[in-house]
């Protein structure tokens, strides 16, 4: 494809491995971050932090944590940091402190099973040959040129994209298994007491792999449209908390470790949240006349979200969608398809959302929750 490309260090005009550094002189106050330094950067003169991404568990803490520490040196207090939030509530960034507020567990042991799951079935597919991992290995570890490098990853790409006639759902699968092996195998390798050289290799290669396996979205057109109608003449800002005090639950906590159960293009049966007690919730609030029986209630519901995920444009725009907002966009757009087909189903239900904006929120905050349960 022609056009430019733009790396860190050439926007920045020093390499990458500098940033860190650099950042730190006097010349250098701001810094623009995705997801890098989000997660264990020691910068102690970092005060103030302006977010417009979500932010949630244990990377809520991380991220936000990099403001938290006084400066003797540099005359900065912890009482002189600040955050400008322009996604998140007060509520969500509290359900993400709180399990680790004071003393936080976990409530069993990670299955390193996981990973001999994952390795297998990324193995089978055929994208790469474990000659090829192994050469990636040896040059990566021997400083050889990044062009070098790229010759072995491409040819896995090509499988991946073109030769080996891959379906859609199939490509999304690989990739997402991919994308958690690199994840949790580099969660865990600072951790375990011995050492896995396939895991380790794997790893290495994944992580170039995984930027270059494309997945065709059909509807990328529509969604440049509707990026390209937004009039940012009539977009307002409106201050909504200011110097909130957000108070924190001091019991103990426990946490889950890293799911054991691979996740595939769609979804794991394993149901973390159970679905009666989204339901029930949802139920609580909005349907206490409701006259269905709790399996009933819980028939309709699944019915629709098995229609959300059911729909063409769900797979491409959003299980694959990286992007938090469009993706949200996207899922919106679904559910009002899925809902008007099943007006005459459910005509009440319809009635609530097409009408009630307070609804119809909570309804699509709903069917997020069970669909990714």
């Amino acid at each position: 494809m022609d056009g430019i490309e733009y790396t860190e260090a050439d926007m920045n005009g020093f390499p990458e491995k500098d940033t860190k550094d650099t950042f730190d002189t006097d010349e250098y106050r701001i810094l623009v971050v995705a997801n890098k330094y989000l997660t264990g950067f020691d910068q102690p003169k970092l005060t103030a932090m302006y977010v417009d991404k979500k932010l949630q568990g244990v990377l809520a803490v991380q991220a936000l944590s990099r403001l938290n520490r006084a400066a003797n040196k540099l005359g900065k207090k912890t009482e002189d940091i600040f955050v400008l939030d322009f996604f998140n509530s007060t509520d969500d960034i509290k359900a993400s402190f709180d399990p680790f507020y004071t003393s936080t567990t976990l409530s069993e042991a990670t299955d390193v099973n996981v990973l001999h799951e994952l390795k297998g079935t990324l193995d089978d597919v055929g994208v790469y040959e474990w000659f090829e991992v192994e050469n990636f290995n040896e040059k990566y570890f021997n400083g050889v040129t990044a062009e070098d490098l790229s010759v072995i990853i491409d040819v896995a790409a090509e499988r991946f994209n073109n030769s080996l006639g891959l379906e859609d759902d199939e490509k999304a699968d690989f990739k997402i298994k991919a994308k958690q092996f690199v994840k949790i195998y580099g969660q865990m390798a600072a951790i375990m007491p011995y050492e896995v050289l396939k895991w380790e290799q794997l790893y290495w290669f994944a992580k170039f792999l995984v930027p270059k396996l494309v997945i065709k979205d059909p509807n990328a057109e529509v969604l440049d449209e509707l990026l390209e109608s937004v009039d940012l003449s009539t977009y307002g800002l409106e201050r909504l908390k200011l110097n909130e005090s957000i108070g924190l639950d001091d019991s103990e906590t426990e946490v889950d470790p890293q799911n054991p159960n691979p996740r595939g293009a769609h979804g794991s049966e394993e149901e973390t949240d159970p679905l009666e007690e989204i339901i029930s919730r949802f139920n609580e609030k909005w349907f206490q006349g409701w006259d269905a029986t709790p399996e009933d209630q819980k028939v309709k519901f699944i019915t629709l979200s098995k229609n959300i995920q059911a729909h063409p444009d769900y797979l491409a725009q959003v299980a694959e969608n990286k992007d938090e907002q469009n993706r949200d966009l996207a899922f919106e757009k679904i559910l009002n398809d899925v809902m008007s087909k099943q007006r005459r189903n459910e005509l009440d239900l319809y009635r609530l959302y097409a009408k009630d904006d307070a609804f119809k929120q909570a309804f699509f905050d709903t069917m997020k929750r069970m669909i990714s349960a």
